[in-house]
Parts: C-alpha cells; structure tokens; sequence
C-alpha cells in the first residue's frame, strides 16, 4: 500500500509499466478498466437525473406563484423572498456534516436516495400548505434534505475518477441543472395546464403534489442504482473489476482511501488556505452567473407571450449542454482548467455586453447564448476543485462541501442583484455580472499561481518520468 505523504508536498505517482503486479499484461488491465467505467458510466448517468429534479423542486415555487401560490396563501410584503431564501439557510446548515456522514457510512446508493425520497415528500407538503408559515416551515425543510445531494454527488464522482476523467462527468452531472433550466419552466406549466381544478384542488399545488411524487419514484429507482464507494460496492462489479477501482484511486492519489474519522478531515479541510479559496470565487461566481435564475424574466424582455417565451428559453440550454461537454472533454485531455474557465467566462462577458448595449430582439435573444455557455467554466472549476482538495479522502468530503458552502451562501444574496425597478433592460444587474466575472477570473488566476508554486514544491520529490511528462500533483 502507499504511504500518504504530507499534503502540500505529495508527489503524484503513476503506472509507467508494460506490466501490472495485479494483472500482469497491461492489455487485460486496459480491457478491465474500459468495462469497469461503461457499469459505472452507466449508473453515473442517474446523478444528472436526480439534479434534474433537486433544480426543479427547489424552484417551482416560482412557477406556482403565476398561479396564485401567494392569493391563496395571502403572503404580504416580503414574504415570498422569504420563501425563496430560507432554502438556502437549510442548505448552509446540513452540506458540511452530510457529507462527512457520506464519507464515514460510504453507501450513498441508501443516503442520497433517501434524503431524495424526504425532499420529495417535503415538496409534496409544500402543496398542502394553508398559510405562510407551513410554507416557509416546508421550503426549510426543502433545503435541510435537498442540501446533501450535491456535494455528495461529487464525493461520490471523486471516489471513482481519476484526475483526467472527472471534468467529464462532472459535466455530465451539471448538465442536469442546464437541462433544468431549459425545461423545468415549460413542464411545470404543462402541469398547471393540465391539473387545473382537478379534485377541486388549485393547479399550483398540482404542481408540487405531482412533481415531489415523481422525485420519490425516481429515488427508489436510484437505491438500486447509484454505485457506493468502490471498497462498498461487488454486487455490480467482477472482483477484477472493484479490485481496479480500488487500486486506479490509491495510484491516483498516492494514497489509502479507507475512511478516517470525519472530525479529522474537517480540521483539515477548514485548516485549508484552498479550501477557502475555491469557496470564494465559487461565491463569485454566483454572482457571476445570477442570471439564469431570472432567465425567462429576461428572455420576455424581447416582447414574446409567455408561451413563446419559456420555448425560447431552450435553445440557449441546449447549446449550452454540447459546449458544456466539449469543452470539459478538452479540459481533462489537457489536464488544465484555469485557461478553460476563463475562455468560458470571457465569452459570456460578450454576451453581457451585447444585452447592456441594445434592446433590439434579435440581437439582445443572441446574446443569451453567449451568457449560458459561461457554465462550461463551473464545470471546469468543479472538477478542478474536486482534484485540488482530495487528500486525504476524509478531508475530500468536507472540503468540497464546504466549497460548495461558498456558492449556496452568495446565493442568498444574488436576488438582489436583479430587482424589476432595474428592467426591463437590467444593465445595471449585467453590470454586476461582468464585475463580478472579473473578479472570478482573476481569483482563479491567482489560485493557480499557488498551486503552481506547490507544484514546484514537489519537483524534488518526483521521478524523472513524470517531470518530463509533467505529471504534477496539481493541475493547473
């Protein structure tokens, strides 16, 4: 077994051999791994679903409200943004230890699907409430269960790939949210349509009754779907094929992957100076980023039904989902995030501009699809993150939860930054967007210089044929 060496410093070792000490002939290794990552690939798939749904049910309290959410409810003042924001206060609270329970327990196959099935369950009663306080007691809860997904996604992505194939299924993962975006709103409003009355019962609770019902169905599919960890899951796997999984991970790392206690790897985590790095500028860039949660309030700005107005909101999401893949691929074959993200953010600044400059509908519709391709450099930055934070394994769990801590705390304040006196050309809140993206990038600019000095840290320590390769510990 390799021994772990001390964090800052580890040098990152690799199989440079024709011949495998478990497998003998480096072919049957090769053969072995592709069809270990097609079983996984394929159970993978599923997290991009459940995202799908965790986006949805999170923000269908905004379609609701078109369909007298706050009448019934006789909500006053600001009391329906104190719906929205008190998700994210669930949200603060619970990823942190959820993530170390992930870590210790190590079968997110039962963990996730089951806080799946209580958010479900909580969006369902969402439906039923008669008043405020069932509402804002409900969307707590909300975000106290749908808290333990996300991070708990990328533990688990992070627990299987290596270093150059996580910003590929990351990808895959984020795609989920694009896909929400793009559809969430129309599917929603077929449900409004289509529940209207039934029963006697308002379409806007319909809407949370059906939705948080196909969550819970989804879930129970996924328990016996999702893969554990790899020393935790057989029943899918040859004993070949978990004994490679295992082994790809402690090569990767350079290090044992059992669990440790997870108090351990939170004073690791928040001892951290990266930790917190990458926890602000992911707070950046929700900021950054804000306005896809106002996209069909922007999109309506070029003068469209609201019918046509939420079809026209797809081809910016899909376009989105074929950079989003492109440019992660090119990322893990290069090994390099830092320039990624910001060719991606640079683009979006286009866009930004463009939709300041003029209000005229074509030009103002095209530049929307420069802003949403911006999330090809979360994606980057999310495997980056994955891969900068990882050892020890105890301190990966806490430390990408925390991250991820940065991004949900500015989203409590991002609504903010998108208030209606500002429309219907909202250039001050693009203003926003585009200060907010430079300094993004600019964080990220100088968490590479410091990954790059660790990296050269590490040099002594290497061997000969990764410095020629330039297999550093951290990429850049």
């Amino acid at each position: 077994m390799l021994n772990a060496v001390h964090e800052e410093t580890a040098p990152l070792l690799h199989v440079e051999s024709n011949f495998d000490p478990l497998f003998g002939d480096i072919e049957e290794r090769k053969e072995v791994e592709r069809s270990l990552l097609r079983k996984l690939d394929g159970r993978m798939f599923l997290l991009g679903v459940i995202y799908i749904l965790n986006y949805i049910d999170r923000q269908n309290i905004a379609v609701a409200r078109l369909r007298g959410f706050e009448e019934d409810l006789k909500l006053e003042g600001s009391q329906y943004a104190s719906c929205l924001g008190i998700v994210y206060v669930g949200y603060l609270l619970t990823q942190v230890p959820s993530n170390m329970f992930l870590e210790h327990i190590g079968k997110p196959s039962i963990y996730l699907s089951s806080c799946m099935i209580l958010w479900g369950f909580v969006s369902m009663l969402t439906g039923a409430a008669r008043g405020f306080y069932d509402a804002l007691v409900a969307r707590f809860c909300l975000g106290f269960v749908e808290a333990a997904f996300f991070p708990g996604a990328l533990l688990l992505i992070s627990k299987w790939y290596k270093r150059d194939e996580i910003g590929q299924r990351t990808a895959y993962l984020a795609n989920g949210l694009l896909i929400a975006n793009a559809t969430g709103s129309l599917l929603a409003s077929g449900i409004l349509e289509v529940m209207d009355n039934v029963y006697g019962i308002a379409a806007w609770r319909w809407l949370f009754f059906v939705e948080g019902a196909l969550t819970i169905s989804v879930a129970i599919c996924a328990m016996y779907i999702l893969p554990d960890f790899p020393k935790t899951s057989s029943s899918w796997l040859s004993s070949a094929e978990q004994a490679l999984a295992v082994r790809r991970i402690q090569e990767e790392y350079a290090m044992d992957d059992s669990p440790e206690h997870p108090f351990k790897g939170l004073l690791l985590a928040i001892s951290d100076r990266k930790v917190w790095s990458l926890a602000i500028i992911l707070g950046l860039h929700a900021f950054s980023s804000s306005f896809h949660i106002y996209f069909p309030t922007l999109v309506q700005t070029i003068g469209y039904s609201p019918i046509i107005t939420l079809l026209i909101c797809i081809p910016p999401w899909l376009t989105a989902i074929v950079v989003v893949i492109l440019i992660s691929r090119h990322s893990d074959k290069t090994s390099e995030r830092c320039w990624h993200i910001t060719l991606s953010m640079g683009v979006a600044v286009i866009g930004y501009v463009i939709a300041m400059s003029t209000m005229n509908p074509v030009v103002r519709y095209i530049s929307f699809f420069f802003m949403t391709q911006m999330h090809a450099g979360y994606v980057c930055f999310m495997a980056w993150a994955s891969t900068s934070v990882s050892e020890p394994p105890s301190k990966r769990a806490s430390a990408l939860a925390l991250i991820n801590t940065g991004g949900i705390l500015a989203s409590i304040f991002v609504p903010y930054a998108w208030p209606s006196s500002w429309g219907p050309d909202y250039s001050k809140s693009f203003g926003i967007c585009i200060f907010a993206n430079i300094l993004t990038v600019t964080a990220c600019w100088v968490f590479r210089g410091h990954l790059a000095s660790l990296n050269n840290l590490a040099k002594p320590t290497m061997s000969l044929i990764g410095r020629q390769q330039g297999k550093y510990q951290y990429q850049l």
